[in-house]
């Protein structure tokens, strides 16, 4: 039951959760998949990325993608062979999962789509200086990135914002999932930009300022934080795409000031209703 905005926000991080038994399910998953691929091909080491390992993955956890990274040997690596690659790691899979039905190579990595969730297995080869070559087969090259110094980026700010960050990162992450505005790297990236050297003081206010920043924000090139790319922001090409985002971000701040408005005039109702329209299911009820 929620009666106050606190209560509400302290919902809506509980409804952005995935569950200790999904937990479970994904841990004995990627081990079975690292040991196929380890059965299969030559690789030198193996771990987890992306926002499983980052703890910015949000629920449903159906609609999720679990991110495997293998680093292999050497000898796989062809400068033309990005294609050929997803295609060998398909392969090795394949013969271990003939029920699944689902089993594409796209881009850059192999995804399995099983019933509770899906899987991405990342190829990945140790790159010379430092962190790692992953292939990109639709643009016919290689892109250098690192997801464990990510993960070190990502828990370090969320350290210095006394843990705040992390959550925050998920509700938006909950309130872009339907409209599908960003991808999901670049909208944590873009939180990070927004929040570097600003206190937290709340999750409405905190909202309510990323929409507000996000909005000049979004116009620019994104660094990767970890250096190894100058625009994580790349794939938003046109400068449609630009004004559609900045239009649902406007949208969103007047929204949540809306929301922060009738919440100190007492109108725990209408404050809830506001939230709702931003964070749609995930956010709940109003209980009186």
């Amino acid at each position: 039951m929620a009666t106050t905005i606190d209560q509400g926000f302290k919902s809506l991080s509980s409804n952005l959760e995935i569950t200790d038994l999904q937990e479970s399910g994904v841990s004995n998953r990627q081990k079975n998949i690292r040991e196929v691929m380890e059965a299969g091909l030559t690789v030198l080491d193996s771990f987890l990325g992306g926002s499983y390992r980052r703890n910015t993955m949000i629920a449903p956890l159906r609609e999720a993608d679990v991110d495997i990274f293998v680093v292999l040997s050497a000898r796989y690596f062809e400068t033309d062979g990005q294609l050929a690659l997803l295609n060998k790691v398909k392969s090795v899979l394949r013969k271990t999962y003939t029920k699944t039905p689902e089993i594409s190579a796209n881009g850059q990595a192999v995804t399995i789509v099983f019933n509770d969730f899906r899987v991405d297995v990342v190829p990945t080869f140790n790159r010379k200086g430092g962190g790692y070559l992953i292939p990109d087969s639709q643009m016919g090259r290689w892109i250098g990135t690192d997801p464990t110094k990510h993960v070190e980026l990502w828990t370090a700010a969320n350290k210095q914002h006394d843990g705040d960050l992390v959550p925050l990162i998920k509700m938006l992450k909950g309130w872009n999932k339907s409209r599908n505005l960003l991808r999901s790297f670049h909208l944590e990236c873009l939180a990070l930009s927004v929040f570097d050297n600003v206190t937290i003081t709340n999750s409405p206010s905190g909202v309510r300022y990323f929409f507000d920043k996000a909005r000049e924000k979004i116009k620019f090139k994104l660094p990767d934080p970890a250096g190894y790319s100058d625009d994580v922001a790349a794939h938003v090409i046109k400068q449609t795409e630009i004004d559609a985002i900045v239009k649902r971000l406007d949208w969103a701040y007047e929204r949540a000031k809306e929301a922060e408005a009738l919440a100190a005039k007492g109108d725990m109702l209408k404050a809830f209703a506001k939230w709702s329209l931003v964070f749609k299911d995930y956010f709940p009820a109003y209980r009186r």
